[in-house]
């Protein structure tokens, strides 16, 4: 059997293809007798509208991109998770761009908005220059990223993180802390819990190294390669603080070479996904508010593309879990 179009809604009901239109689409005025004649040749003949002419007839897609660095980094994993469901619950659906090791996937994606192939977009990756962005009048969300004095960013505060992992070290009285650092040529407003803890170990008195990851470096192996340096350099290091793979990472080389965690070494992770509550000793992490930041992020994006008023961009409170690495 045929599928049915519209056309043949309109000459069961009697009326016009432009009328089922506006039955279906809920827009313009139509009698309840004629909307009812409508919406009975819909059931009769099963008709099923099609999706890709009603949003080109509202000028909509319902669907917003994604863009962040990796989807296998657990904690772009984890948020990817929320703002998906939160988005759904508005009525839109996701599409995923990972820019990690892609050529020009950042600038495809804005291009595609640029197009209307996609309602807006929430930008996590950090491979674009900014001037990408300068004249964007677009729906874009950042997270964790400044792009420009027009697009809202959503993010934690990093600057307690910051100080939450420092004092947690702190408290055991380190001889040498090592921090494992993110790029410095990544622009990122993340990197200010970085700048915070070292700025807090600092004050108190305490020596502090770092290692730094190359940029776009989200793999395990990436990480382990930083805590086989952490060591390397550092032999004397008593106290280490990074993002989750990281401090999992130094917690596993530590335990390979000989040291005891927290006896003789304490660590501290940053993020608090899941991973840190995997393995035989659960992480002392900072967490960051991740259901809270996704949920955010699409409301914010959404509340771009209808032009609603946006919701509070206060940086979102992190939490603590106490573990057995400090």
């Amino acid at each position: 059997m045929a599928k049915a179009k519209i056309k043949d809604v309109a000459k069961l009901a009697g009326v016009s293809t432009s009328t089922v239109s506006l039955v279906l689409n809920h827009k313009g005025y139509v009698s309840e007798l004629t909307k009812k004649k409508v919406e009975e040749a819909v059931a009769a003949l099963h008709y099923v509208p099609s999706e890709v002419g009603r949003n080109l007839s509202l000028n909509r897609t319902n669907l917003i991109g994604v863009i962040i660095p990796d989807i296998a980094h657990p904690f772009f994993a984890a948020l990817l998770h929320e703002i998906e469901i939160a988005l759904y619950d508005c009525g839109y659906k996701t599409m995923i761009c990972s820019t990690g090791e892609k050529k020009n996937a950042e600038l495809s994606f804005l291009d595609m908005l640029r197009r209307h192939t996609m309602d807006g977009l929430i930008i996590g990756a950090h491979a674009l220059h900014l001037e990408h962005y300068q004249e964007v009048d677009l729906p874009i969300v950042a997270f964790d990223r400044f792009l420009s004095d027009e697009i809202p960013i959503i993010r934690a505060d990093h600057h307690q993180g910051g100080q939450m992992a420092a004092n947690a070290l702190l408290q055991r009285s380190p001889r040498h802390v090592v921090q494992i650092t993110g790029a410095p040529t990544v622009h990122t407003t993340a990197h200010e819990h970085e700048d915070i803890f070292a700025t807090c170990i600092k004050d108190a008195g305490v020596p502090l190294d770092s290692i730094v990851m190359p940029a776009n470096a989200f793999r395990p192996e990436d990480f382990a390669k930083a805590a086989r340096e952490v060591f390397e350099r550092y032999p004397d290091v008593d106290a280490i603080s990074g993002t989750d793979l990281g401090a999992i990472c130094a917690l596993r080389e530590a335990s390979r070479r000989g040291r005891r965690c927290p006896d003789d070494l304490s660590i501290v992770a940053y993020d608090g996904t899941y991973l840190t509550r995997l393995g035989p000793q659960t992480m002392t992490a900072v967490v960051q508010p991740i259901p809270a930041l996704g949920r955010r992020a699409a409301e914010a994006i959404v509340c771009r593309i209808r032009q609603e008023e946006l919701p509070s961009l206060q940086p979102l409170p992190m939490d603590f879990q106490q573990g057995e690495t400090c």
